[in-house]
Parts: structure tokens; C-alpha cells; sequence
């Protein structure tokens, strides 16, 4: 049965607005406040109302010429930090796979295979290894998964392959078209606490949204598609963006920063050995970045992706947002970096045609 949920009571609501006109006083304030907190299974942590980050998890940096190598020893570096992390939950990990038939989209199973060998010594339960792309025209996940190399994976390692998109969903609330709200489907694992979500991301340039790094795999990863559509622009992912086109206020900022409340990776693991610049996330040219990022801080990580791209991350609205609302460490002077120096992976990938008009990036 799929479940809509009712954040508040009906007598919640009414203990919490009864004063009516006079409005709420601040013990009131802070009653609402306990109330949102209660709800650990909705929000991550149970704290809606969260204070800006003081101190992040450190952010791995490692620049090399071997793809396996950098991924590792990105890992290597926050061992003792990830493990501990971990528990007793159940790993998935989150590759990026936006369409078919366009490698350059998508993560490469090298990526995959190094997160495997850096697990094993550590945990012996089966790993889900789980992807809800945006295909249509009846092209499905398992599809990719086969198109793109991954099924031999389970000739080595004790994985599943799970389709996002077929595993049952919750409603959840986002901004839609005329500031209305509007409830899109969440797949289901990714709500499940048990779950340890490791966002094995594509260093990609974007057309709406600047980047997309380790947070976007997973929060545009969370909708589900059904795959009858016969192009991108329908459907709940869809819904995220409301409009096809880059905007500097478009709806797809706040409603990524609205999905971070249900959906957040655990870890963040990015794959930059080749990138993609230009019209990303599955129309750009690859680039030949050779770095890769690991960190307990999906906000950090991605900060200083964005970075070494090449970009503000202060410029791109997500980021923003999250850093403002308290979900990581976003401010560049206050997240530690080891591993390869930051300047010595700079670069400058070109934007997407939409983002450098929308938000001068030359």
C-alpha cells in the first residue's frame, strides 16, 4: 500500500494555532519546534530546524591518472570515520545513470568496483546497488545497469541490482506550478532509515542547476519515473524543475532543498577521473579532470567539487540553501580538505549554454 503521509495530527495542529488571532508566543514557538523535531522517520536527524554547520567532516581530495586508485585512496583517507558511520545498516549504493545509450552520463562501474573493494574487509551483507534513472520509451534501469557494465559486478561481490523506480513509493511535498504545492511519489528506500545511502556521483556540469554532484544523484534520484513518457519534461522528476529552463529563482532550488528534509546521502563519493562539461547532465563532452572526492559531508563535498570545476559554489542556489539551512558545511574557509591540495586541482569546466546565459558564467 503506498502511503500518504500526515506530518501533524489534527490536534497537533490545533494545540499549536489555537491562540489564533493574539498568535504564537514564543513558548509556542519553541512547542511547534519539539513537535517537527518528533519526527525522526520524515526528517533526517528529526531537526527541520536546523542550526548552520559550525565544523564539517573532512573532504578527501585525491588527484591521480588512475581511475581505481584515486577513488580508494579517496576512501582510504576517512576509513576509520566511514566505517564507524556505517553501523549495522544496509549499504546501497547510488551510481548516476541519466539516459541510455550515453556513457559519458554515466558513473563508471571502475567507480563502483572501488567503494566494493574499500566495504569488503568491513561488511559481508549483500550491498544494493541502486539507480532510478530518468529513460523513457519503456527503457528501464535494469537496462542501464546491463548497457552500461555493471551487471558483472556480481561476479565478484555480493550485490543486488535495484530499480528506485519499482520499489514502491511514499508521497511527499514539493513547490509546484503557481507556488501551489504539489505531492510527488519518493521512492521508498531512500526513506527507510535502516538504509545507508552512498551517492557514487558523476562530476558533471548542469543545465538548470549549474553542477550536479553528490547531493543531486540522490535528491533528483528520489522521485520515481514510470518510463511510459516519451520525453524528459513529465512526470514526478519533472515536477522538481516545473519549468524545462535554467532560471536564477528556478523552482528546482527550492524543491531540492525541500527533498534534502526527506532524502540525504551518507556518504558522498564523486567521481571526477573524467567529467562532463558543457550541456551535462547527459548532452556534454567529457573532460579529463582525474580527481575524486569522499566525505561524511555531502554539502562539503560538493562544495568543493564545485570548486575545483571551476564555479562559486556561493553562485549555485541549492548549495546556497543548504548551507544556510544548516545541512553541512558549505562555507569554503571552514571545511578541512586532505589529501591533494585544492589548488592543485582546479579547473575550469565550461558551463552548460543555459547556465553561463542565466547566470553570466563565461
Amino acid at each position: 500500500m503506498n502511503t500518504k503521509y500526515n506530518l501533524f495530527g489534527r490536534r497537533k495542529w490545533l494545540k499549536v494555532f489555537s491562540l489564533g488571532s493574539i498568535g504564537l508566543s514564543f513558548p509556542e514557538i519553541n512547542n511547534f519546534r519539539k513537535i517537527i523535531n518528533s519526527h525522526d522517520r520524515i526528517y533526517p536527524g528529526g531537526n527541520i530546524l536546523r542550526q548552520p554547520a559550525k565544523k564539517s567532516n573532512p573532504v578527501s581530495l585525491v588527484k591521480g591518472d588512475d581511475h581505481y586508485e584515486i577513488i580508494s585512496k579517496s576512501l582510504k583517507n576517512i576509513e576509520e570515520e566511514v566505517i564507524k558511520s556505517i553501523g549495522d545498516k544496509t549499504i546501497l549504493i547510488k551510481p548516476n545513470m541519466v539516459l541510455d545509450n550515453i556513457p559519458a552520463c554515466a558513473t563508471d562501474p571502475i567507480a563502483v568496483k572501488a567503494i566494493l573493494d574499500f566495504l569488503r574487509p568491513h561488511f559481508k551483507k549483500q550491498i544494493l546497488i541502486a539507480e532510478s534513472t530518468a529513460a523513457f520509451k519503456d527503457v528501464t534501469t535494469l537496462d542501464l545497469f546491463k548497457q552500461y557494465g555493471y551487471l558483472s559486478l556480481t561476479d565478484n561481490y555480493n550485490v543486488k541490482f535495484i530499480d528506485l523506480n519499482k520499489e514502491g513509493y511514499e508521497y511527499r511535498y514539493i513547490l509546484g506550478t503557481e507556488n501551489k504545492p504539489n505531492f510527488i511519489r519518493v521512492t521508498r528506500p531512500f526513506l527507510d532509515h535502516d538504509i545507508y545511502i552512498i551517492s557514487a556521483a558523476k562530476m558533471k556540469t548542469h543545465a538548470q542547476c549549474i553542477v550536479t554532484l553528490s547531493l543531486k544523484n540522490v535528491l533528483m534520484a528520489a522521485p520515481i519515473n514510470d518510463y511510459k513518457k516519451t520525453d524528459w519534461k513529465s512526470g514526478d522528476k519533472f515536477d522538481m524543475h516545473i519549468i524545462p529552463d535554467a532560471a536564477v529563482n528556478g523552482p528546482i532550488f527550492y524543491n531540492l532543498f525541500q527533498m534534502a528534509h526527506y532524502v540525504y546521502p551518507d556518504l558522498a563519493v564523486i567521481d571526477g577521473y573524467e567529467g562532463m562539461e558543457g550541456n551535462g547532465p547527459a548532452g556534454g563532452t567529457p573532460v579529463a579532470s582525474r580527481i575524486a572526492i569522499a566525505s561524511l559531508d555531502a554539502l562539503a563535498a560538493d562544495t568543493i567539487g564545485a570548486l575545483v570545476m571551476g564555479f562559486d559554489p556561493e553562485m549555485i542556489p541549492y548549495l546556497r540553501f543548504l548551507n544556510q539551512g544548516g545541512f553541512g558545511q558549505g562555507n569554503i574557509k571552514d571545511i578541512v580538505v586532505i589529501g591533494t591540495p585544492v589548488n592543485q586541482c582546479k579547473m575550469k569546466f565550461r558551463p552548460s549554454d543555459q547556465s553561463a546565459k542565466v547566470f553570466n558564467l563565461s
